[in-house]
């Protein structure tokens, strides 16, 4: 039986300088990451980590919240009649 076996990935250039960078603070390589990745996988018997929708950064939050609070009528919306009505409000604000 084979002592090691080979395992071929692909990513970005910026991603693995990135992952160099960070996992030499430990005194670890890449290798050695993924290995204990995959260890832990199996030791767990799935991805060793909670899975979880991305954060969106503050500006998108806010914006966000916004929506549910007008959505919730917590807060009153602005009402156009026309999109050229919307235009001109939104150049008026530059």
């Amino acid at each position: 039986m084979a002592r090691s076996a080979d395992l071929h990935i692909r990513l970005d250039p910026e991603t693995k300088a990135g992952a160099e960078q960070l996992y030499s603070t430990f005194g670890i390589t890449v290798t050695d990451a993924v290995t204990m990745f995959l260890r832990q996988s199996l030791l767990v018997g799935g991805l060793p980590f909670e899975l979880r929708r991305p954060r969106y950064n503050a500006e998108t939050e806010a914006a966000m919240q916004e929506a549910r609070d007008m959505m919730a009528g917590k807060v009153h919306a602005k009402v156009y009649a026309s999109v050229a009505e919307m235009n001109a409000d939104i150049d008026a604000d530059d």
